[in-house]
């Protein structure tokens, strides 16, 4: 196994568990209850939430750092600090950077969400979707192998990438569709009240 064949599976495992974490959130978000709903046990997935979190932004450093070893990728560590300038898939490589720091960005502040206030760590944590997005595409149009080949599309790996942004798009979309539901009955509800 080659340095870049650990950091591509390295890489997987993160997008893996950036997935997982996606739909945890969502679970939160539409204040889901185990106890009370399947599978009627005390499953604490806050916690699981978080720790996913933690692990995958973990992973998520550890993916690109991987790369340095390599004697066929020829990458500095300002090419994983700084991507733009990367000798190999540079604006592909930018948008992992960048989905990166944005993790980063919301995890650290999830962590002082109490300093932060509910308001203005909400509106960061809505960033999670930004750093979803920008680890899709960036697991879809890597070459692993760094050579520039053109994507294949239906490789193992890359159909895996495709399953997970199918999952996470689908849940976002049956979450947007709730919330929809359930401001067109308050407003429904609200315009009776003005009338009587």
């Amino acid at each position: 196994m080659t340095a870049l064949d650990l950091s591509s599976d390295v890489g997987l495992a993160a997008l893996y568990l950036l997935t997982v974490n996606l739909l945890l959130g969502l679970l939160l978000s539409v204040r889901y209850s185990p106890w009370r709903q399947w599978p009627h046990r005390r499953i604490n997935y806050f916690v699981w939430h978080n720790w996913s979190g933690y692990i995958a932004l973990a992973l998520c450093v550890l993916h690109p750092l991987l790369i340095l070893p390599s004697s066929a990728a020829h990458f500095t560590w300002m090419d994983l600090v700084y991507p733009v300038g990367a000798p190999k898939q540079p604006w592909i490589n930018t948008l992992g950077g960048a989905g990166l720091y944005l993790l980063a960005l919301v995890v650290v502040t999830s962590y002082y969400r109490r300093e932060i206030g509910r308001a203005p760590w909400k509106i960061i944590h809505y960033l999670a979707y930004a750093v979803a997005i920008l680890s899709y595409v960036h697991g879809i149009l890597t070459d692993p192998t760094l050579t520039d080949k053109a994507v294949d599309f239906l490789d193992g790996e890359k159909v895996s990438v495709e399953l997970c942004l199918v999952l996470a798009l689908a849940a976002t979309a049956v979450r947007m569709h709730g919330r929809w539901r359930k401001y067109t009955q308050e407003r429904d509800q609200a315009a009776l009240r003005r009338a009587a």
